[in-house]
């Protein structure tokens, strides 16, 4: 079954160990914000720094897992086609646009729809962790200074993971402008169980 986040939205989904999540750019050029939970006690998340300390690489794709805080694998990158996700950084917000885009209006964005879609849980915004931010182009230079280019997913583009272990995954269609090469779209993704 397909399920279609709209732009500047979210959606959270519960997953079984085993069950694959095909995460898909339908149009190009959009980043998805992705947080998992350990879906039996939801105080296990997933960690940026875990996951770049075992898997010894900022570059994550095909092969890699993304492991929790407590030193698990949450989940198995099977396949991606366009080969390119951040890890580095934090879920934009409204601070995000305040600070680094001197826009002090409302503005949506990831860590709102994160945690919106993840209240019912009873997770709260405190407890978000850094995003898997598929699709995001992050680069760095010989300083280590960090730019956010546009995406290099084309349409149709997608990651597929297999779930290490019960899951609560949320998703969003990412909300700011740099992130998404100025413009905004939607995120589709679809369960399937191997049974």
């Amino acid at each position: 079954m397909l399920h279609i986040i709209e732009e500047q939205s979210g959606k959270a989904v519960r997953l079984k160990k085993g069950d694959i999540l095909k995460v898909i750019d339908p149009q190009g050029m959009q980043v998805s914000d992705m947080v998992i939970f350990n879906a039996n006690d939801l105080k296990e998340k997933i960690s940026s720094g875990k996951t770049l300390d075992f898997e010894e690489s900022i570059l994550l794709s095909t092969g890699n897992f993304l492991w929790s805080n407590r030193s698990h694998k949450m989940m198995k990158i099977l396949e991606d086609t366009n080969g390119r996700n951040d890890f580095l950084l934090a879920p934009c917000s409204a601070e995000t646009f305040k600070i680094m885009y001197n826009n002090p209006e409302y503005h949506p964005s990831c860590l709102e729809n994160l945690t919106k879609n993840l209240e019912p849980f009873g997770i709260e915004q405190d407890d978000i962790p850094t995003a898997f931010n598929i699709f995001m182009n992050v680069q760095f230079d010989n300083q280590g200074k960090l730019s956010v280019l546009p995406p290099t997913s084309k349409a149709g583009d997608y990651v597929t993971f297999e779930a290490q272990m019960d899951l609560l995954v949320c998703l969003t269609a990412c909300s700011a402008e740099d992130s998404n090469g100025g413009s905004f779209k939607p995120i589709h993704f679809e369960v399937s169980s191997p049974n």
